[in-house]
């Protein structure tokens, strides 16, 4: 289990829900995700060259909240880096690693 940072301890002690986190609570309601990372794990990369690639779950993640706010690849990376709720909605956290422009293009 990773430490929760201090801003995300902050985070998760306001009291009300923003639009943009009940829209992602709905979306993680609705969208059914493991028959879609099953869909999709025969084509993802197994990281056998380069860097070890993102969960899937993250990627795939990523990939809906650029499509939901119609985001470029650098506008998405920055609101990764900005928004909490589209890193809590990813699966990603500050303190770790943040898919840069590239690897969300790929």
């Amino acid at each position: 289990m990773r430490q929760v940072t201090f801003a995300e301890a902050e985070y998760n002690l306001k009291r009300r829900k923003t639009p943009r986190e009940k829209f992602f609570s709905q979306m993680n309601t609705l969208i059914p995700w493991r028959r879609l990372e099953a869909r999709i794990v025969p084509f993802y990369p197994r990281g056998k060259r380069g860097r070890e690639p993102y969960p899937l779950k993250v990627m795939l993640r990523v990939q809906c909240t650029q499509l939901f706010y119609n985001l470029s690849d650098p506008a998405m990376e920055d609101a990764l880096y900005e928004i909490e709720s589209m890193r809590n909605f990813s699966g990603l956290a500050l303190n770790g690693p943040i898919p840069d422009e590239t690897t969300i293009l790929n």
